[in-house]
């Protein structure tokens, strides 16, 4: 059988009917020399053999059927493996209008759907990697799990294996027979499941008939609460959607932003989305504009020990943060209580369903679910040591994650003992981008300094 997109994934896909819901990532690796060519083109090809999604395409399936993953067979490893050089005298901003541009691109669906760009005759003899791929690849994680099949942990180059895998052919025939197993499958595990479920459900009736009336509500209203759309943005200032991007970056340093989030009773991620919000609010300020609470949403990982790296085992979950609050201890608390109920929301384990009913909605809705969130905090936890491509150190990495229909999406990457921020924010919304760097260095340091006093 054809390997079908998760529901999870197939929203991701079909969400693009609104380039402003586009689900393009791009990372950029920031190099201290250019890296052996040969190698990486070796290490490429080897994980693309690894993990099938990057030879293949997605195309549509007969109803009911989702998306499926399909061999590409034109695929090319060289048409995804660019090589260019820096503009004369271009530094590290050229590298980020090079990111920008492929941030605002829609990837060619009829080839599979990554491409990597190598920068070379960076200052000081430096080179930049920059990975662009579509979300329903991987998330975060799975993508750190992938890169670590192409760093080393030293200069030195391993030899590296050639390989190749003939694309199969497929008939018309073959995707309706795989649609209708698949359509059988689905209605069969629901059938099984109601069977299963219905004795337990009946006895707890006559057992605890308002435990479970209760707990059948509080199921409902989780439900409610991530399908719900929202009607406007948190921000009165924020409020404008486009295509055209803006990408910036910030580096925070590991040790004191984690300290500070455990004096206040926080995790990690806690004190990184304190920083966000806190730089929203200052931005808010200086436009002399108040604020109080903002539609954050965040991924919530779900992936568990053993999963393949490719694939999204993420789901979006959207709830409102303190913004206006000024005590950042305060506000790191109060994240971390809303953090912690939306972890354990009763929908989580039912995300591929409610994923799949979505699927099934008319696009404006899905347009109402997203394009008025404020902002989107996502925390990716990277590589704890020095890394090496093609005997070149990494010298730090940066991830630029989609907006997604909200103002700003900033992206938290660790490398070492630094947490890397990608800023990709909507130019509608946050038309002065630097201005708003300056507020968010400043959302930080008012977090960082929990941890010195």
């Amino acid at each position: 059988m054809s390997d079908f997109m998760r529901n999870s994934d197939a929203f991701t896909w079909s969400m693009e009917s609104d380039p402003r819901l586009r689900s393009t990532v791009v990372t950029v690796l920031m190099l201290d020399r250019s890296p052996d060519w040969a190698e990486v083109r070796g290490r490429v090809e080897r994980l693309s053999l690894e993990l099938p999604m990057l030879r293949q395409t997605v195309v549509d399936s007969p109803p009911p059927a989702p998306p499926r993953w399909q061999d590409c067979a034109d695929f090319d490893l060289d048409f995804h493996l660019r090589r260019i050089a820096a503009p004369t005298g271009g530094g590290f901003d050229a590298v980020l209008e090079l990111a920008r541009l492929a941030q605002m691109e829609d990837l060619d669906r009829a080839r599979p759907m990554w491409k990597l760009t190598l920068v070379e005759g960076l200052p000081d003899g430096e080179a930049a990697l920059l990975c662009t791929f579509h979300h329903s690849l991987t998330d975060g994680i799975g993508g750190i799990q992938i890169a670590m099949t192409l760093f080393g942990l030293s200069p030195e180059m391993p030899a590296v294996e050639d390989a190749a895998r003939p694309a199969p052919q497929r008939s018309a025939l073959d995707d309706y027979r795989d649609s209708a197993r698949y359509g059988l499958g689905v209605v069969g595990s629901a059938v099984t499941g109601a069977l299963s479920a219905l004795p337990r459900l009946v006895a707890d009736t006559v057992r605890s008939p308002v435990k479970t009336l209760d707990s059948a509500a509080a199921m409902a209203a989780s439900v409610y609460r991530t399908v719900r759309p929202v009607n406007s943005t948190g921000s009165r200032l924020m409020t404008q959607r486009t295509l055209i991007r803006r990408l910036d970056v910030l580096e925070v340093p590991m040790p004191p932003l984690r300290e500070a989030a455990h004096r206040s009773g926080g995790a990690l991620n806690d004190a990184f989305v304190a920083g966000v919000a806190g730089g929203l609010r200052l931005y808010h300020e200086k436009h002399g504009t108040g604020v109080e609470a903002l539609h954050l949403c965040m991924p919530i990982s779900l992936r568990a020990e053993g999963d393949a790296p490719g694939g999204n085992r993420i789901t979006l979950m959207r709830f409102d943060i303190p913004a206006g609050l000024t005590d950042p201890a305060e506000r790191i608390r109060q994240i971390r209580e809303r953090t912690e109920r939306v972890r354990h929301e009763k929908s989580l384990p039912y995300t591929q369903a409610i994923a799949g009913a979505l699927n099934l909605m008319p696009r404006w809705y899905i347009g109402s679910i997203l394009r008025h969130v404020d902002f989107l905090c996502s925390d990716v936890p990277g590589i704890p040591v020095p890394v090496y491509l093609g005997g070149a150190k990494v010298r730090i990495q940066y991830a630029f994650g989609p907006t997604i229909g909200s103002a700003v999406n900033v992206t938290l990457l660790t490398y070492v003992d630094t947490c890397a921020l990608g800023i990709d924010v909507d130019s509608g919304a946050i038309p002065d981008i630097g201005l708003f760097r300056e507020c968010l260095q400043a959302g930080f340091d008012e977090v960082l300094a929990l941890a010195a006093d």
